[in-house]
């Protein structure tokens, strides 16, 4: 184990240049590999061994520019993520995907949300829990940013510390692009004044929590914000658990290849699939960090 530690070490002190460099050229390839027996989804990376990972660049996603400085963009200043080294591994058995990441952070950001009580009423604790979100190409022009002027649509499995993976399953949701006034989709402004709207449903069924209202009356300084249920549908498709080890994250996904949902992506053996990964160090939304797209390669399980 010692052994396994040191050569992960090693991957992620040596890999940043490797994996920009192959950015700038073309996506990185992930071979998915036939697994002999299928991992248990628990946060334990022991069973996927030390050869095979994976060395991603993670970099900011987003650049400010409301306020320019000098002809040159301000970083993001809600996007305490920066820029890392990720690792990813994945494989199939049984009829399922299975992928496999770690990743440092500092401090594991695992607090559910809560209500506080602030001048005489709840409202919302201004924190938020670590999370990571892998993106599948469905259809149209894939763009490594949400903020652009590409037309295209995705399937989003989302982790997060504090709400899904209590549960184990994460949120399984589809977005989608358009520079087109879209009903029920999120605004954003692009430089050149232009719009992007972007739609961000879950699939159908029962996520794996809900959220709560704030208390009428006073029930102490803190409330909670959420509850989990049992997910249903084609929401419960994605197992999902992580495990923070000393200034890592370990996480690990399960989803059976084709799950007959329209709103899910199909992984076919003997094809290779777009897809990126993005980390939110107790963020949200566009206040991330990002890989440049990968492609997932099923070459191998002809």
């Amino acid at each position: 184990m010692k052994a396994h530690r040191q050569l992960i070490a090693m991957v992620l002190l040596a890999a940043p240049a490797l994996a920009l460099a192959q950015a700038t050229v073309e996506p990185p390839v992930l071979a998915v590999a036939a697994l002999a027996k299928a991992p248990r989804v628990d946060g334990d990376l022991a069973e996927w061994g030390s050869t095979g990972w994976l060395a991603l660049a993670v970099t900011p996603a987003l650049q400010r520019t409301d306020r320019p400085r000098h002809g040159l963009e301000e970083a993001d200043d809600r996007n305490v993520t920066g820029s890392l080294t990720l690792l990813i591994k994945a494989g199939v058995a049984d009829g399922r995907l299975f992928v496999a990441l770690r990743w440092p952070d500092a401090s594991a950001d695992a607090d559910p949300p809560v209500w506080e009580w602030r001048d005489g009423a709840y409202k919302a604790a201004r924190r938020w829990d670590d999370q990571i979100s892998l993106r599948f190409h469905l259809a149209g022009d894939f763009n490594r940013s949400m903020l652009s002027a590409s037309e295209y649509r995705v399937d989003v499995w989302l982790w997060s510390a504090g709400r899904s993976n209590p549960g184990g399953v994460a949120e399984d949701l589809s977005h989608a692009f358009s520079t087109r006034a879209t009903e029920n989709a999120a605004e954003y402004a692009l430089p050149g004044g232009a719009t992007v709207y972007i739609r961000k449903p879950r699939d159908a069924g029962l996520p794996p929590w809900r959220p709560l209202p704030p208390p009428r009356q006073h029930q102490g300084e803190r409330a909670p914000a959420i509850e989990l249920q049992k997910p249903t549908g084609s929401a419960a498709d994605v197992a999902a658990r992580g495990q923070w080890k000393a200034g890592f994250w370990q996480l690990e996904f399960a989803r059976a290849l084709n799950t007959g949902h329209p709103d899910d992506a199909v992984f076919k053996p003997g094809t290779r699939l777009l897809g990126q990964v993005a980390v939110f160090n107790r963020g949200r939304d566009e206040h991330k960090s990002v890989t440049e797209p990968l492609l997932f390669d099923f070459s191998a399980l002809r």
